[in-house]
């Protein structure tokens, strides 16, 4: 019975009232990025731009996305959820509401939202709802936050395109991605960050679903 109850604990989203309490202060964690040296907290360049993406397990989302050029950094967290300043072996209960995610600072000169979308909907499955793979509860579910009303918009166009593409290939599933405004963002703890570049060998549950994402049609 007791580990019924933490399953579908995990697998359901806490309220503000049931969520854990959290703490003042952040965690400690790294202040530069292992594989640039760029700060993680910022200054960052004039003009950059920010969108939080959750993939599931977020050591192999982030090196996905430190490898695409026109990001400028990357850093792994936690948000979407209520508990200030979790720490990772609280998030994984599912009792923060946190999903894990990968902060994405980039230059939209060089890389579009629009193509770190398709990037983002191609190389994880957006279908499975509270869990990615073998990686269980609200903590992996698929998310993107985004800071801006237009970048909202641009997610759910990129998100209508996918679903689009879905069918077109024969899938009956639907994207179950949440896409809304970002809150507070809670940088992991140090080991967490760049973790495949520390551990070459480390776990990456990383898997598209084999369609492509086509970039929607302006309008």
């Amino acid at each position: 019975m007791f580990l019924i109850d933490m399953f579908n604990k995990k697998m359901t989203m806490p309220t503000a009232e049931t969520a854990l309490p959290g703490r003042p202060e952040p965690l400690a964690t790294a202040e530069t990025h292992f594989v640039s040296g760029r700060p993680l907290k910022g200054p960052y360049p004039e003009g950059s731009r920010t969108v939080y993406l959750g993939m599931g397990c977020f050591w192999g989302a982030e090196r996905l996305l430190w490898k695409t050029p026109g990001v400028y950094v990357t850093a792994v967290g936690y948000q979407g959820g209520f508990t200030p300043n979790p720490t990772y072996q609280e998030t994984v209960t599912g009792l923060t509401g946190h999903a894990e995610v990968v902060k994405v600072v980039y230059d939209p000169q060089v890389v579009t939202l629009e193509a770190l979308l398709k990037i983002f909907f191609e190389a994880h499955d957006p279908t499975q709802g509270m869990r990615q793979g073998n990686d269980i509860g609200t903590t992996y579910r698929s998310a993107i936050y985004a800071e801006s009303v237009d970048d909202i918009d641009t997610a759910l166009k990129v998100r209508d395109a996918f679903q689009e593409a879905m069918i077109a290939a024969g899938r009956k599933q639907t994207v179950t991605t949440q896409i809304a405004p970002a809150g507070p963002f809670y940088y992991a703890e140090d080991y967490h960050q760049q973790y495949l570049a520390k551990n070459p060998d480390g776990y990456c549950g990383l898997r598209g679903i084999g369609v492509t994402c086509p970039l929607p049609v302006a309008s």
